[in-house]
């Protein structure tokens, strides 16, 4: 009868394991729904630009600015979202976040000339902006430790996603009228934010935020669908609760923020330091600009330009999926290491193969071949590792502020870099451009060795204890390797 009993529990315990295990995936699904608006814009636009040039009679410098301003101005929404989170809630923000963006979207499809298309892509990236910030807080915050970096790395999925389909869509629509084509190409954004009004309908509320608002019974009822471990939500809770009693002035977080603790300090250069690295490698004009790189390397035809930006596309949504499967397997440092070299030694490819290899077969491919290695390479490390940093590395009491700094800082970096682009290829070469990429790609090596700790299977105030330790495990760890070294 008592091994009967035992079995039962086992049983019931395994379902209670498997139900869990499923909801938060679900969660983190369909949350990572509101980084699809961000993915197809960043695809389609690819595509889209070449068409718009001919129907609105835009010059280069305009098409730099339609590409670019939408991440400059998403710092608005990243600003706004911070603080909205945690006035409104995560869901709410989130929703907010998808209404603008539909609204933005709207507005460009139905524009005359380059005013009103301008117009369109502010409110657009104003919406954007809600979403990149809010949704890797909400998966940290409702994710249990030991999937923590797994589920946190979704956003980057749908991103990838969001591109690919981006692709597919100016690929699909080439043919038709330019007056016609490059408008369903971005009217079709609308259709995830849909979605989202769906999935928000799902989802729970983050506990985190339900806590920090005295709703501890409803916080606690969410962290038993999410997590099957009741000492780790005793913990977060207790946790919440400390935070909760200093949070009810944000200026004191500012505060904190300006004037930060030598442990805040590592966390701000780590945080929003590897943001920046995201950006400005050159990642986003590779994947927004991918045809006209392409034809400078001597690809000619819409049909073909268009299709082998495709496989751009489709090598990055590969490669993002292996590495989430990897990122709590192997660890957050190993993969930025993987990438960080990758996409040095793909850069560097490229300007040789832009200056040596020009007007040659060989350079066509070797471009191709590279452009692909690189999106490769930032998929498997920076990319999701970035974003799962971020949302990690931060103590409850400042992840929202903290956060959006970050974020605003990827942004502007990443509209800046889109910008000026074109431009700069005209004045150093499109193989100087590559070059440069080249440079900063390498001192990215050296920040992720010198700044950024390793941060797996760790629980969020097991990290805070890291960065707050006048002697970091990262500094340890290195002084182990020197003096394991010198036995030999």
């Amino acid at each position: 009868m008592k091994m009967a009993l035992q079995e039962m529990d086992l049983e019931q315990k395994k379902q209670t394991r498997f139900n869990t295990k499923h909801f938060v995936f679900a969660c983190a699904v369909f949350a990572s729904l509101n980084s699809v608006l961000l993915g197809y814009d960043v695809g389609v636009m690819g595509g889209a630009i070449i068409f718009m040039q001919q129907d609105l009679k835009i010059s280069e410098v305009q098409v730099e600015v339609i590409v670019g301003i939408l991440n400059i101005v998403s710092l608005i929404g990243s600003l706004a979202g911070g603080k909205a989170s945690d006035t409104i809630g995560r869901k709410r923000t989130m929703a907010f976040g998808a209404f603008i963006f539909q609204f933005g979207v709207i507005v460009m499809t139905i524009a005359p000339n380059f005013g009103i298309l301008l117009i369109g892509r502010l409110v657009a990236g104003i919406g954007i902006g809600f979403a990149v910030l809010i949704v890797p807080i909400y998966i940290v915050e409702i994710s249990p430790t030991t999937s923590r970096g797994l589920l946190t790395s979704f956003p980057e999925i749908f991103i990838n996603f969001g591109i690919l389909l981006g692709y597919v869509s100016s690929y699909v629509f080439r043919g038709l009228p330019v007056n016609i084509n490059w408008r369903i190409m971005l009217g079709i954004g609308i259709i995830p934010s849909v979605f989202i009004g769906f999935a928000l309908l799902v989802i729970p509320e983050s506990p985190r935020w339900l806590a920090m608002n005295n709703r501890i019974d409803e916080a606690r009822l969410v962290l038993l669908k999410t997590n099957d471990n009741e000492m780790e939500i005793d913990e977060r809770l207790n946790e919440i609760r400390k935070v909760a009693l200093n949070a009810n002035d944000a200026r004191l977080v500012w505060k904190e923020l300006v004037n930060p603790t030598p442990g805040v300090k590592r966390m701000l250069i780590a945080g929003c330091g590897i943001q920046c690295f995201q950006q400005i490698t050159g990642i986003d004009a590779i994947v927004y600009y991918s045809p006209m790189i392409f034809k400078s390397a001597g690809i000619t035809g819409n049909s073909r330009l268009l299709g082998t930006t495709m496989a751009v596309g489709f090598t990055k949504a590969f490669v993002i999926v292996v590495a989430i499967v990897l990122i709590d397997r192997i660890g957050r440092k190993p993969l930025l290491y993987v990438s960080t070299i990758g996409m040095t030694l793909c850069t560097l490819s490229l300007g040789i193969a832009f200056s040596v290899l020009k007007n040659s077969s060989i350079g066509m491919e070797s471009v191709v071949v590279f452009v692909c290695g690189n999106v490769g390479f930032f998929s498997i490390g920076i990319e999701p590792v970035c974003w799962v940093l971020s949302s990690e590395i931060f103590p409850l009491r400042l992840r929202s502020q903290a956060s959006a700094i970050g974020v605003v800082g990827n942004r502007v970096i990443s509209g800046i870099v889109a910008m000026s682009f074109l431009s700069i290829a005209r004045r150093i070469t499109m193989g100087g451009v590559f070059f440069l990429f080249a440079i900063i790609s390498g001192f990215s090596v050296l920040f992720v060795h010198k700044c950024v700790p390793e941060t797996k299977g760790k629980s969020l105030e097991q990290i805070e204890t890291i960065f707050q330790s006048a002697r970091r495990e990262l500094e340890i760890e290195e002084q182990r390797l020197v003096m394991s070294k010198s036995k030999y």
